[in-house]
């Protein structure tokens, strides 16, 4: 890598545009790095920013050509910047800084563009393994890019810590999926697995019938609950590499679980609703949660029934 490092304010200026991205887009996130130390937040900010913004290109562009045009063009810009070449993009400057800044595993990000190659054709998966092998490059990989920024405290098994974060980031985006079925249904997509639907008796065709009137049928609510019961597996999964962190970065991470886990516990308490809008955390019960996350005792209450 031949990083060269841009001019202040061009670096300024990408690491500003990431901060905003993540404020608007990635609110659990955001809440949960306001817990970081200040240093350590921008580079949280570019990581998200760098992977909302390639996302974006692959969901909000219009046409596949389009689409496979932008990513194509992020790819060889994001190569370039590598190799110490310009950069003319509003991003690319905070996330090339923040790799050069902690080493991050280039590998990491040739996943995780694959993974979003991927979604301009593959329109569903058939066993939770195959959506798994997309998720390594689209979730995974965040867990383990955030590792070095995060910080590992001395004598911790980084091998744990690594798969820790792993399962986290799995968790943190097959909770999304669940929560965004009708979403995802409108951009032509089902993540949930087929084997899963068929198991339930739901296809792409009731899941639309279900999405246009704006409820969730007897048989989604069912599948809807195995799913949250498989994506609270990987939350436990992660929760023995939390001591490992940090003791700020723990905090934080802490958070994240909670506000994450929180999007989970309300679509338990919504009887597996899905489909009726958006599920949200209230505000109040966001704050309370971040809260709960400074507190050892009151973390471990919380998560007790995961």
């Amino acid at each position: 890598m031949s990083y060269r490092l841009p001019e202040r304010d061009v670096l300024a200026e990408a690491y500003a545009r990431c901060k905003s991205i993540n404020r608007v887009h990635g609110r659990s996130y955001y809440l949960a790095t306001r817990l970081l130390p200040a240093a350590k937040r921008p580079h949280v900010h570019a990581l998200y920013g760098f992977m909302r913004y390639t996302d974006d290109i692959v969901d909000e562009l219009a046409g596949t050509d389009e689409r496979q045009r932008g990513l194509d063009e992020l790819a060889t810009a994001f190569l370039t910047g590598l190799a110490g070449g310009p950069v003319d993009d509003p991003v690319l400057p905070a996330i090339l800084h923040t790799i050069a800044a902690y080493d991050l595993d280039l590998e990491d990000f040739d996943k995780f563009l694959r993974s979003m190659a991927m979604d301009l054709k593959v329109t569903g998966y058939r066993t939770y393994d195959d959506l798994l092998g997309y998720m390594e490059g689209s979730a995974a990989v965040v867990g383990t890019l955030m590792l070095p920024i995060l910080g590992v405290v001395p004598g911790a098994s980084k091998t744990s810590a690594r798969e820790a974060a792993r399962q986290l980031g799995l968790g943190f985006q097959f909770t999304n999926m669940i929560r965004d079925v009708a979403d995802d249904l409108d951009r032509g997509r089902v993540y949930l697995p087929e084997e899963d639907l068929s198991r339930y008796g739901v296809t792409r065709a009731s899941l639309a019938r279900d999405a246009a009137a704006g409820a969730s049928s007897e048989p989604v609510r069912a599948l809807i609950r195995h799913e949250c019961d498989r994506a609270a597996r990987h939350y436990r999964a992660a929760m023995a590499g939390l001591p490992a962190l940090e003791p700020r970065s723990r905090v934080c991470i802490r958070a994240a679980t909670l506000l994450y886990g929180g999007i989970l516990d309300a679509i338990r308490r919504g009887g597996y609703e899905v489909m009726a809008g958006r599920v949200r955390v209230s505000r109040r019960r966001r704050a309370y949660l971040v809260a709960c996350a400074l507190s050892n005792r009151l973390f471990t209450g919380l998560t007790a029934g995961w």
